[in-house]
C-alpha cells in the first residue's frame, strides 16, 4: 500500500494534537471524514494485507488437563475423532494421612484377635457391597441465570429476563417456584396429586435441579454403551529424563488399549441426563414425627454414574489391607495402575468431563465391635454390620496444582484431501482451517510475508493516532457441505505465536460476566451469527498494532486457534508433523471443535470475505 509523505511532528505537537482530538466537536471516528472547517486531521480507515498458513498437529500434551474428552465426535469437515481416558486411582487421605485402613481396626490388629486377650479386637470380614463410578459433565464455570429464577437461560429460551416465565404452566412463575421450594419444570413436585399452587403439604427441594449442558456434542437422546477396563500402563509422575525432576509428559496419540488393558469392569449401555443426582438422609426411628428419608442429604452434578465389578475392588482393594501395596500412593499406583474409559465408536456422542471432580466410591460392610450399657441387665458385647464409604479419586485440584495423573488418547480420521493438501505448506492460505485438540492451527503475519518494515515505517512517519485495529475472520459455510446447523466454535483466539502471551490486556478488558463468553469482551473473538448460522469472527488487536507503531514492538507472528476459556492463556507442549516442538494454547486442546474461514488468497468471487487487516486511524493534515 502507497502513502503520501507528511511532516513528522515534534513530542510537543503530537501532545497538542491529542488534546485537540480530545476536545474537538466534530466526531472523529467517521470512517473516511475529511479536513471540515479547517480542522488540522482527519479520521479515516486503511486495509492491509494478511498473510495466513495452516499448520498441522501430530499430537498433544493430553495429561493433567482441565477438562477430558470421552466418546466420538463427526466433525462435517474434519471427520471422526475418538477420544479415550486413562487414570490414575488415588487413595484415600484423612487429616493424618494416607487412609489405608477398613473398619475400624487395622490388619495387623485383626491378625492378633484370637491372642491378644482383648475382646474389642475382631476380625472385621469387610466385603464390598456395591462400587459406583462417578464423573460429571463439564458444567458452565458460573451461574448463567439471568433473571435468577433458579432456571438457567438456556432452558428457557425467550424468557431469559422473565422470572415469571411458568414453564410448567401450574400458575406459578420460576421465581415463585424457586421460593417455595418446587420443580419449575413439574406442575406436581411431590406427585401427590395436587398442583404445586395448591400444594401446602410437601417438602421443599426435594426434587433434582436441572442443568445446561453445554459439554456434550453428538446425539444426547440416544443411549451409549461406555467400557471401563483395568489400565496396565503405569503412569509416571515424573520424567526419568530430567532426573526426576519435571512432570511426565504423556501425549495425544499415546495408545493404552488393546496392549496395556486388563479385566473389564464395566461395559454399560446408559442415556445422557441434565439432572443432577440426590440421595436422602435415612430415617430415624427416634423421631416418629419427622420422616428423615424425605430430606435431600447430598446432591450431585449431572454425570456419568454407573456401577463396577465388586469382586475386583475385594480383591485389590480391601483384600489388600497390611499389604506393601496399599503402604503409599506410589504402590498403589505400580499395583493397581488405574482405569481405561472407552465410549463404543459408534456412539455419536462427545462428552468434556471434569476429572477433578469424579471417583469411585466402594461401599463395603464389615462388623463392628459394640458395646451397650443402656439396659438393665448390664453391659452386652455384641458384633454388627456396618456399612462405610472408601473413595477412590482421580485428579486432585488443589489452588491450581493438580496432582494425579491421567492421560486423553485422542484418535483422528484421515483428513479429506482438500483439508491435507492446505496444511504445512508455504502457500499463503485460501482458506484456513482450525480444528481442537490434536488438530490445526494457523500462522498469521501482518502487513507483509517476510519484511514489514517499510509499511510500518511509513505509518509511523504519518503520524497516526490508531483508534481501532480489527481481524475480521469470514466463515466458509459451504465448507460444511450438508451440515446446514453444525456445531461451530463459539471463540477464537489470536495470541503472540513468538511469546505464547495473550494479545489482550486482562486489566482493561471489558466483562458482562464470568462465563467465558462473557469475558474480555473489547478483544472478543466470539462468533457472529446470522440465521442462528456463523457468518464471521471480529478480533480486535488495537494495543497490539499500537505496541508496533508506537512501541517499536517486534512484528511478531501471531497464531490463531479455537479455545474454550479466553481467560486461561496457558499452552501446552505439542508436536508438529515434521516432529518439531510447539506451543498450542491448552483451551484449543480440549476443544473437540472445527471450522473453516476465509483467508487472504482468496478469488475476485470471494474478495469481499477476505482476510484482511482494518485500522481505523486519526492523521494530522
Amino acid at each position: 500500500m502507497s502513502f503520501f509523505g507528511k511532516n513528522i511532528f515534534s513530542a510537543i505537537a503530537v501532545a497538542l494534537l491529542v488534546v485537540l482530538v480530545a476536545s474537538c466537536e466534530e466526531e472523529l471516528n467517521t470512517i473516511g471524514e475529511g479536513v471540515v472547517a479547517g480542522e488540522p486531521f482527519t479520521t479515516a480507515q486503511a486495509e492491509f494485507e494478511v498473510f495466513a498458513f495452516n499448520k498441522n498437529i501430530e499430537a498433544v500434551q493430553t495429561n493433567r488437563l482441565p477438562i477430558y474428552q470421552l466418546g466420538n465426535y463427526n466433525d462435517p469437515i474434519y471427520g471422526k475423532t475418538e477420544a479415550r481416558i486413562t487414570s490414575q486411582l488415588r487413595l484415600a487421605t484423612n487429616t493424618g494421612g494416607l487412609s489405608n485402613i477398613f473398619g475400624d481396626l487395622s490388619q495387623s490388629t485383626e491378625d492378633i484377635a484370637d491372642t491378644d486377650d482383648v475382646e474389642s479386637t475382631i476380625p472385621e470380614n469387610e466385603t464390598v457391597k456395591e462400587v459406583i463410578l462417578y464423573i460429571p459433565y463439564q458444567l458452565a464455570q458460573a451461574n448463567r441465570d439471568t433473571d435468577g429464577d433458579g432456571v438457567e437461560d438456556e432452558l428457557e429460551p425467550g424468557f431469559e429476563n422473565d422470572p415469571n416465565n411458568d414453564i410448567d404452566n401450574d400458575g406459578l412463575g420460576n421465581n415463585d417456584e424457586r421460593i417455595r421450594g418446587t420443580d419449575p419444570f413439574n406442575s406436581d413436585t411431590d406427585g401427590d396429586g395436587v398442583n404445586d399452587a395448591d400444594d401446602n403439604d410437601f417438602v421443599p427441594n426435594t426434587f433434582p435441579n436441572k442443568f445446561d449442558l453445554d459439554s456434550i456434542y453428538g446425539n444426547r437422546n440416544q443411549p451409549f454403551q461406555i467400557k471401563v477396563e483395568r489400565s496396565t500402563f503405569f503412569l509416571r509422575d515424573l520424567d526419568p529424563n530430567s532426573n526426576f525432576e519435571e512432570s511426565q509428559e504423556y501425549f495425544s496419540n499415546q495408545q493404552f488399549s488393546p496392549t496395556f488393558v486388563a479385566e473389564v469392569l464395566a461395559d454399560t449401555l446408559i442415556t445422557v441426563s441434565n439432572e443432577e443426582y440426590l440421595f436422602f438422609n435415612e430415617d430415624d426411628p427416634d423421631t416418629s414425627d419427622v420422616d428423615e428419608s424425605l430430606i435431600v442429604d447430598t446432591r450431585q452434578n449431572p454425570g456419568i454414574r454407573i456401577k463396577l465389578d465388586n469382586d475386583f475392588f475385594q480383591t485389590n482393594l480391601l483384600d489388600k489391607e497390611g499389604d506393601s501395596e496399599l503402604l503409599s500412593q506410589s504402590n498403589f499406583n505400580d499395583f493397581l495402575r488405574g482405569l481405561h474409559l472407552s465410549i463404543d465408536p459408534n456412539n455419536d456422542i462427545m462428552l468434556l468431563l471434569d476429572l477433578t471432580q469424579a471417583n469411585v466410591t466402594i461401599t463395603y460392610e464389615y462388623d463392628n465391635f459394640v458395646t451397650d450399657d443402656s439396659g438393665d441387665s448390664g453391659t452386652v458385647n455384641s458384633t454388627e454390620r456396618t456399612e462405610r464409604d472408601y473413595v477412590l479419586t482421580f485428579l486432585q485440584n488443589a489452588n491450581g496444582a493438580v496432582t494425579g495423573n491421567a492421560v486423553n488418547t485422542l484418535n483422528n480420521e484421515v483428513y479429506p484431501a482438500s483439508v491435507s493438501a492446505s496444511l504445512d505448506n508455504t502457500e499463503n492460505a485460501e482458506r484456513i482451517y482450525l480444528k481442537g485438540g490434536a488438530g490445526t492451527f494457523t500462522e498469521i503475519q501482518l502487513f507483509d510475508e517476510v519484511d514489514a518494515s517499510s509499511i510500518i515505517n511509513e505509518i509511523k512517519q504519518n503520524n497516526w493516532i490508531i483508534n481501532e485495529a480489527n481481524l475480521v475472520f469470514s466463515i466458509d459455510r459451504e465448507a460444511f457441505g450438508g451440515a446446514l446447523e453444525p456445531i461451530e466454535p463459539p471463540r477464537l483466539y489470536l495470541f503472540n505465536a513468538e511469546t505464547n502471551q495473550p494479545l489482550y490486556n486482562a486489566f482493561t478488558e471489558v466483562n458482562s460476566s464470568e462465563t467465558p463468553l462473557g469475558l474480555f469482551l473489547n478483544y472478543d473473538g466470539i462468533i457472529e451469527r446470522e440465521n442462528d448460522l456463523g457468518i464471521s469472527y471480529t478480533v480486535k488487536i488495537t494495543e497490539h498494532i499500537n505496541n508496533i507503531i508506537v512501541r517499536d514492538s517486534t512484528n511478531a507472528k501471531l497464531g490463531l486457534t479455537l479455545t474454550s476459556n479466553i481467560s486461561i492463556p496457558n499452552v501446552a507442549n505439542s508436536m508438529s508433523s515434521s516432529g518439531n516442538e510447539i506451543d498450542i494454547p491448552l483451551m484449543s486442546t480440549v476443544n473437540p471443535l472445527g471450522t473453516v474461514l476465509f483467508g487472504s488468497n482468496v478469488s475476485t468471487a470471494d474478495e469481499a470475505k477476505k482476510l484482511k487487516l482494518q485500522i481505523f486511524y486519526t492523521e494530522a493534515n
